[in-house]
């Protein structure tokens, strides 16, 4: 039997179905062009290759093609050499007594792979944590690194009533970023500090634009390339002078909260890039000998943590990694609110405002933060306040306190065993000399900022709350959820089991099927064919349009 032919689905569709999806491919190119637009990047540009009227043109292309096939084995030559160093330590792993001077580098391998998945297992904090503790037992000097912008924010007094109580250390504070405030500020707060410390004014070189890039350490250390270092030859001059009296090698370990410079400052000590910089938190995840000289070796350090029981803004400029616990709306109002509204309003050229998510509206209708649809994106606007305020390029400054009292971890006994041995006239007149080097912004054009004081941190272990990432956070809700949803649903399934077996049963009920309709008293009308096409072509189809 012939097979019957299938017709083929018609591909016609309404008018209204066709006009959305050209909508939407318009819609959708005119995205992608806003994308390329915003990145920036062009069509990479074709090779055009030799020309033909270039001289040598077959023997360039000869050596273009003997030079990939280098490549090529080159690349496979290593390929084997791999296999063969992996097939070497199967062997090595399997045969334990065969090869024993082999066999030792292989177990410590496998010994540092066992620590390593150890630590990996613990919390982060808590490593830090360890690694702090390390690096204050090991050094000889501390060096506190403070942002001159809020120095008082910058001091913790866990940390420095640690060091106190480890032995006879020195403590030796560090204002970083002296070129972000004006030069009266920065003589007040020189003139406050050294009261109870000794200090250096300093400003480190810094080579990497503040985008929150994070760039990798090299084997091979890479001279600065940057802008120029103040206060490198004060420290210098400090740590060389307390080694002489000390008589032996020291070891300077390099502490402070996030942001505040301290791997900057071990490399313009350097003057060379070995630690890793930038803006996000946990950078330095461990203790990080640098040697300077044969007498001096600098340690760095991780980040202190900071406690939660502190205030918001605290909690937004001290710890940039605190943005995910802390709303960015929360943390950038508690920055805002503690600045000087006139300077604000000035430096970001926006109107004034009534309140927070007023100026951040404002903010977001100034940058050009837009969300789908045209309205301001308030939250990126505050994710742009709070990466400013945090990073290395906004200008902003706090006022001493008006008296000076001693902090109660230190009495004047530790304050004079601190400043004991060490070249205090010197280090003044040092710091004089950088002062007037140093070109700081003018006092109009920085923004006021009120401090809330020091911050407290965690140094020990047990302080240190459990606390699961978000992403299991979100699961586990998810799942407890769910386990709720399924017994509220047994429980609604057996409440309508008892309710069905109290009801009566239902009879069934069958519906007359549905009489034909019929005009009484006249017959079924009948159609006839030729009379209808008749009238269909009498018809006046003009008429419809008119």
């Amino acid at each position: 039997m012939k097979r019957p032919k299938l017709r083929k689905a018609s591909k016609r569709m309404t008018c209204h179905k066709r006009y959305k999806i050209q909508k939407k491919v318009r819609e959708h190119h005119r995205k992608l062009r806003r994308a390329a637009k915003k990145r920036g990047h062009k069509k990479p540009r074709k090779d055009p290759g030799i020309p033909n009227s270039a001289p040598f043109k077959e023997a360039l292309l000869r050596e273009a093609e003997l030079r990939k096939q280098q490549l090529e084995e080159l690349k496979q030559q290593q390929k084997l050499d791999r296999q063969k160093e992996q097939e070497k330590k199967r062997k090595l792993e399997t045969n334990p007594g065969g090869e024993p001077s082999e066999v030792e580098p292989v177990e410590e391998f496998e010994q540092c792979k066992t620590k390593k998945a150890k630590l990996s297992k613990q919390h982060p904090k808590k490593l830090y944590c360890q690694e702090l503790k390390k690096v204050i037992e090991a050094s000889d000097v501390v060096l506190e690194v403070l942002d001159a912008r809020d120095p008082l924010g910058c001091r913790c007094p866990q940390v420095e009533e640690a060091v106190v109580q480890s032995g006879h250390k020195k403590l030796i504070l560090v204002l970083n970023k002296s070129d972000l405030i004006p030069k009266e500020n920065l003589e007040s707060w020189l003139n406050y500090l050294k009261k109870e410390l000794p200090t250096v004014v300093f400003k480190a070189s810094t080579y990497l634009k503040d985008k929150g890039k994070i760039t990798k350490v090299k084997k091979k250390a890479v001279p600065l390339k940057s802008k120029v270092c103040f206060g490198k030859e004060c420290l210098w001059k400090l740590l060389g002078g307390f080694q002489e009296t000390f008589g032996r090698a020291i070891q300077v370990g390099v502490i402070g909260f996030p942001n505040v410079g301290k791997s900057s400052i071990i490399n313009s000590l350097k003057h060379e890039r070995i630690c890793n910089v930038g803006v996000s938190m946990g950078l330095t995840r461990n203790m990080q000998v640098v040697p300077l000289d044969k007498q001096i070796t600098i340690i760095d350090s991780p980040s202190l943590i900071v406690s939660p029981l502190n205030s918001f803004s605290a909690l937004a400029l001290r710890s940039p990694a605190s943005i995910e616990t802390v709303k960015p709306m929360e943390a950038a109002s508690a920055i805002l609110s503690q600045a000087d509204a006139r300077q604000v309003v000035l430096h970001y050229t926006v109107p004034d405002y009534k309140n927070s998510l007023d100026f951040f509206t404002k903010l977001a209708q100034r940058r050009g933060l837009h969300q789908k649809g045209g309205s301001p994106n308030v939250e990126r606007a505050a994710k742009l306040l709070w990466s400013e305020w945090t990073g290395a390029s906004l200008s902003y400054y706090c006022h001493p306190p008006t008296s000076w009292t001693t902090p109660p971890h230190f009495n004047e006994s530790i304050v004079a065993d601190m400043k004991r041995d060490l070249n205090l006239e010197e280090l003044e007149k040092n710091n004089a000399h950088s002062i007037e080097a140093i070109k700081g912004p003018h006092l109009a054009r920085s923004i006021l900022f009120q401090s809330s004081g020091l911050t407290n941190g965690i140094i020990e272990e047990k302080d240190i709350t459990e606390e699961l990432p978000r992403h299991r956070e979100r699961k586990q809700e998810g799942k407890d959820n769910e386990a709720i949803l399924s017994d509220q649903e047994g429980v609604d399934c057996e409440e309508a089991d008892e309710k069905i077996s109290d009801m009566p049963p239902i009879e069934e009920i069958r519906e007359p099927p549905p009489e034909e309709e019929s005009t009484i008293g006249e017959p079924a009308r009948s159609f006839n064919l030729d009379e209808v096409t008749k009238e269909d072509d009498a018809y006046d189809f003009s008429t419809d349009y008119v």
